[in-house]
C-alpha cells in the first residue's frame, strides 16, 4: 500500500499567520515573488514550498526557490513567455530570469488515483505526473521539514505535517512509512544523508535502521541520477559533514565502492585525504570560489588510484604509465555506479598524470607544465598531498615560487635544478666498406 493512503485524511493543517513567524518578502528573491504574484493575479494558489521556505524560517539564505501552484504544466507556460516545460518523470515548469531559474510543479496527488500517469515497479516510482491539491501535495513530500508553504495570498505559513515542530526540535522526520518512501525512491537515503548533514539535524528514531536495511537498493538508481546527487551532497558547503553521515548510515559504499574498500580495511592515508580535501572544499564554497567536479571526484578516487599505481609499478611500470593505467582503470570500475562526464572524467585523469609530471622540471618541461590548462588543479592537487603528510614539501615550495617571479628567476631556479639539456649523442661515420 502506498504510504500516501496513511495520510490523515481532511486533516486540518496548522496556519502560521505573518506575525507569527520571520519570512519576510524582503528575503525572497524578486524572481520568485513575479512568479508567485502573477499566478495568483491569474486565479491560481501560488505557496513558495520547500527548501526555501525551510531556509528562510532557520534565518538562512535559500539558494533557490522552488513553488507549488494548482495550475497544470500547460497553463503555466500559458503564462510566462520565459518557460520550459522539462522532465518525463517528473513534469516541471522552469521559468527563466537570466541566469536564475524557478521551479514550478502542480500539486501531486497519490500514485494510484492517476489513471496510468502514475507508475510504479516493484516499489520505484517510474513517473509521477499525478495532479491533486494541496494537502494531496503536502503529504506526497518527502520530510516535514520540506512541507511547510508559504502563502503569496496572506503571506502566512500553511503546516499538515508538523513540519514547524521538527524544524524547531532539529529533527528529521519521513512523512508516511519510511520503508515504503525509500523504496518508492531510494534516492530519499541520500537526501536524507543530506539534509542532516546540511541542517545538523538528527534523524528521527528508526529511519537510520531503515537506511541500513535498505541501502542497497540505491545500487538500482541510474549512474547519472546518482552523479547530480554526490555533487549536492559535496559542493554545497557541508562536504566534511555529508562524508560523516554517509559513513554512519553505510551509504557512501553505493556511491564509490573502491574508495570504501580502502576505507573499511583501515587506509588511514586514504581517509585524511578525502577529510581535507573536502574540508578545503567546504572553505571554498563559504568564501564564494567555484569547486570543480573533475577535482572533486580525483580526490575522492585517488586512494584506488594509488593503490593500484604501487601495485603496477612493483609489475614494471614507471610512475607515469602506472597513473595512466591506474586511472583508466578506477574510472571505468566507478562508471558503474556514479555516471562522471567525459567534461569532468578527462580533466581528472590529467590531475592524477600530471603528478608523475611535475616532479620532471628540468629543461622546457616546467613551462610547458605551466601552460597546460590543468596546471593549476593539477599543483593544488600536489599541495593536498602534502598537507596529508606526503614528502613534497620541497617540490610544492618550488612550484609555488616559479609561479610568482618573473622570467629571469624562473631561468635560474630550472637551471639550479642541474640535469639541462641531455648532450647529442654523435653517430660514428660509417666506413667506406658499409
Amino acid at each position: 500500500m502506498s504510504n500516501e493512503q496513511d495520510s490523515p485524511i481532511n486533516a486540518i493543517p496548522a496556519i502560521i499567520p505573518r506575525p507569527e513567524h520571520n519570512i519576510s518578502r524582503g528575503d525572497i528573491s524578486d524572481a520568485a515573488l513575479k512568479v508567485l504574484y502573477r499566478l495568483h493575479k491569474a486565479g491560481y494558489a501560488a505557496y513558495l514550498v520547500g527548501g526555501g521556505v525551510r531556509d528562510l524560517l532557520l534565518g538562512r539564505h535559500p539558494k533557490d526557490f522552488d513553488i507549488a501552484t494548482d495550475a497544470h504544466p500547460e497553463e503555466i507556460k500559458k503564462l510566462f513567455r520565459n518557460c520550459r516545460l522539462i522532465g518525463r518523470r517528473f513534469r516541471l515548469a522552469h521559468i527563466h530570469f537570466g541566469r536564475e531559474i524557478i521551479e514550478v510543479a502542480t500539486f501531486r496527488a497519490p500514485h494510484n488515483q492517476g489513471g496510468g500517469e502514475g507508475v510504479i515497479s516493484n516499489g520505484m516510482i517510474l513517473r509521477d505526473n499525478v495532479y491533486g491539491t494541496l494537502e494531496d501535495d503536502a503529504w506526497r513530500r518527502d520530510f516535514t521539514v520540506n512541507a511547510l508553504y508559504y502563502n503569496i495570498d496572506d503571506f502566512s505559513i500553511i503546516d499538515y505535517t508538523g513540519g514547524m515542530a521538527d524544524l524547531q526540535a532539529g529533527v528529521l522526520r519521513m512523512i508516511g512509512d519510511a520503508h515504503t518512501r525509500f523504496q518508492e525512491d531510494p534516492v530519499r537515503m541520500l537526501r536524507a544523508a543530506r539534509f542532516a548533514a546540511k541542517l545538523n539535524f538528527r534523524l528521527e528514531a528508526g529511519m537510520a535502521k531503515q537506511i541500513h536495511e535498505l541501502g542497497e537498493k540505491i545500487s538500482g538508481v541510474p549512474p547519472a541520477r546518482l552523479f547530480d546527487e554526490v555533487l549536492k551532497l559535496f559542493q554545497t558547503g557541508h562536504a566534511v559533514q555529508s562524508f560523516e553521515v554517509l559513513k554512519d548510515l553505510e551509504l557512501f559504499g553505493y556511491l564509490f565502492a573502491q574508495t570504501d574498500a580502502l576505507l573499511k580495511q583501515g587506509d588511514a592515508y586514504s581517509e585524511a585525504f578525502i577529510r581535507q580535501a573536502l574540508s578545503n572544499t567546504d572553505e571554498r564554497i563559504l568564501v564564494g570560489k567555484p569547486v570543480n567536479p573533475a577535482f572533486l571526484f580525483a580526490a575522492l578516487l585517488w586512494g584506488p588510484v594509488r593503490q593500484e599505481v604501487m601495485l603496477l609499478q612493483q609489475q614494471g611500470m614507471t610512475q607515469l604509465q602506472a597513473l595512466q593505467a591506474a586511472g583508466n582503470e578506477v574510472v571505468a570500475e566507478q562508471l558503474r555506479q556514479v555516471t562522471i562526464p567525459k567534461r569532468f572524467s578527462y580533466p581528472m585523469r590529467e590531475i592524477w598524470v600530471a603528478q608523475a609530471r611535475l616532479p620532471r622540471r628540468q629543461g622546457k618541461r616546467a613551462y610547458r607544465l605551466l601552460e597546460q590548462p590543468r596546471f593549476r588543479a593539477a599543483y593544488d592537487f600536489l599541495l593536498l598531498r602534502c598537507e596529508v603528510g606526503e614528502p613534497l614539501k620541497e617540490l610544492c615550495t618550488w612550484w609555488t615560487r616559479f609561479q610568482e617571479v618573473d622570467s629571469e628567476e624562473r631561468a635560474a631556479m630550472i637551471k639550479r635544478l642541474g640535469g639541462g639539456k641531455k648532450r647529442r649523442r654523435h653517430r660514428k661515420p660509417r666506413s667506406a666498406e658499409a
